[in-house]
């Protein structure tokens, strides 16, 4: 990073120092920001934005969205994300560590975008940047409203946490489900179904109907989850979710278990439903990324993994060019001691900010869409109440690694979401 910079009217621009990004990122981690909750965020990073040279607000989802607009060219959009999980770590720094809930999953690769966006100076044309809301929800309403409220960019970039060294090629897709069932008040030695029971007898019927072959240690296998599980003889509920490969039949798991589940009694619901996503190495975001990685002197690496981000979300409306990239270790995810490295959050923003001016030198403006097919293969939960009069949708949001970018990518460590 450059120790200091002006914009062309001789005020504030860009990140301006390492000590100006390390302290805009640890401020963010000073604002607690669980789902539902980013509204302070919001407004702290919109302040900052500003101060940077962008033009920033928070639209009617919540999100923060800023833009830099250097000239005619493509447009090229960086979204992550505000919103964590719930848990209070101390922000503070040892030993080159920075620690705070949100560290590694996922404010530093959001701070990455902010501090690229504003120093790629010789970027030509309009990078919008975007801190989303509720992307550790099953609905990921702020990827949800960004996607049908903005136009299609030329190139999308997704912040997470995979290593600076590493981009991110694709995801698994989700399948989030639940069980309802509720059954006349009884004695509990009646011999007649109870709530309870039928609930806990789903899970079962699931794992046979997805077969012997699944689990999450792998990109092209079905991986289910009991998430959780409550109630009495009278009410009880189950939720489930399913991470699923590409190509994989969605809809029709969803017709089979109905058929096997006692639906007078009970209602299953598709709580929510994204395709799975993965794009080629000949991608230009990607070619830009390991070009950029390589600049530094490292080797990049190639990953899908096996959890869900908002790629997925975006790419089942989006067909332009586009991977994940962000620096930290997503086995810290979570993790009661999140924290990042400094000296990779500094390397992450070097990266980006040189694969945008890569990227900017790529992409001519868009005349046509593109012919790039991502692949995205799927369908949301829209359809699902056609599948079986008992189904409702509820909504219808619609690691190995390689050790070089020649090889081909294979990953199973999970994601946010």
């Amino acid at each position: 990073m450059s120790d200091q910079h002006t914009g062309s009217d001789g005020g504030p621009a860009g990140a301006r120092s390492e000590a100006y990004a390390v302290g805009l990122l640890r401020s963010m981690l000073q604002i607690p920001s669980p789902s539902y909750g980013e509204q302070k965020l919001a407004a702290h990073l919109v302040r900052s934005m500003r101060e940077m040279g962008f033009s920033a607000r928070v639209d009617a989802a919540g999100n923060a969205v800023g833009e830099i607009v250097r000239g005619s060219g493509p447009t090229v959009m960086l979204l992550g994300h505000m919103d964590t999980v719930p848990g209070d770590i101390p922000v503070r720094i040892e030993d080159n560590r920075l620690y705070g809930r949100g560290a590694v999953d996922a404010k530093t690769p959001l701070a990455t975008m902010i501090c690229a966006a504003a120093d790629a100076s010789a970027f030509r044309g309009r990078i919008v940047v975007v801190g989303a809301v509720e992307e550790e929800t099953p609905l990921s309403r702020g990827a949800m409203h960004v996607r049908e409220t903005h136009e299609r960019p030329d190139a999308l970039i997704i912040g997470e946490p995979s290593g600076w060294e590493t981009v991110v090629l694709g995801y698994k897709g989700k399948l989030d489900l639940r069980y309802q069932v509720r059954c006349p008040s009884t004695h509990p030695s009646n011999p007649v179904p109870k709530a309870s029971e039928l609930v806990c007898e789903a899970w079962p019927v699931l794992l046979e109907l997805l077969g012997p072959d699944v689990g999450h240690g792998r990109f092209d296998t079905p991986g289910p989850t009991l998430v959780s599980v409550s109630g009495d003889i009278t009410e009880a509920e189950a939720e489930f979710s399913v991470r699923t490969p590409i190509g994989y039949d969605s809809e029709g798991l969803v017709a089979r278990l109905a058929e096997r589940l006692d639906t007078e009694r009970g209602r299953l619901q598709v709580v929510n439903s994204v395709a799975a996503v993965r794009v080629g190495r000949a991608d230009p975001v990607v070619r830009a990324l390991s070009g950029a990685i390589r600049a530094q002197e490292a080797q990049p690496v190639l990953k899908v993994k096996t959890g869900t981000s908002d790629m997925n979300t975006l790419a089942e409306k989006w067909d332009v060019p586009m991977a994940t990239y962000g620096p930290g270790d997503s086995r810290l995810d979570h993790a009661d001691d999140e924290h990042v490295q400094l000296s990779d959050f500094l390397r992450g923003v070097d990266v980006l900010t040189r694969a945008l001016v890569d990227l900017g030198e790529r992409l001519a403006p868009r005349t046509e869409p593109s012919a790039r097919r991502l692949s995205l293969i799927g369908t949301a939960a829209e359809a699902s109440t056609a599948i079986h009069p008992s189904i409702s949708a509820i909504s219808s949001p619609s690691a190995i690694s390689s050790p070089s970018a020649a090889s081909s990518p294979s990953a199973t460590d999970g994601a946010s979401a």
